[in-house]
């Protein structure tokens, strides 16, 4: 397949992609289509690693998009591996230009928790 352009761009978390799987799933089922192998692939995949419900996913995406040091694509990663201890967290910055100070991943850990 051949892209010529990119029209949109947004980031799902694992869990959004799980629900959107399962209704297309669904679909097919209905319609006694015969689902296709990367199908049954990114959803066994998305079934296995979704922790949280898609409402839920989103539900923590909208209390980590309050934080000033918490952008988008971090707030994802974030949501999609819950991480547990501040060396977690930090992997997930490793990448960003800035780091966080101890209070922030206090912060950011004591509201991930809440969804765990």
């Amino acid at each position: 397949m051949i892209v010529k352009e990119k029209l949109d761009e947004e980031y799902v978390t694992v869990a959004e992609v799980k629900e959107t799987l399962n209704e297309i799933a669904e679909e097919r089922a209905e319609q006694d289509r015969e689902m296709a192998f990367e199908l049954r692939q990114s959803l066994d995949h998305a079934n296995e690693f979704a922790v949280l419900e898609a409402d839920e996913a989103r539900d923590l995406l909208d209390e980590l998009g309050e934080l000033e040091q918490v952008d988008d694509f971090v707030a994802h990663k974030i949501a999609d591996l819950l991480p547990e201890n501040r060396d977690e967290l930090r992997a997930i910055y490793a990448k960003e230009r800035y780091s966080l100070d101890s209070d922030e991943l206090d912060e950011i850990l004591n509201i991930v928790a809440k969804y765990r």
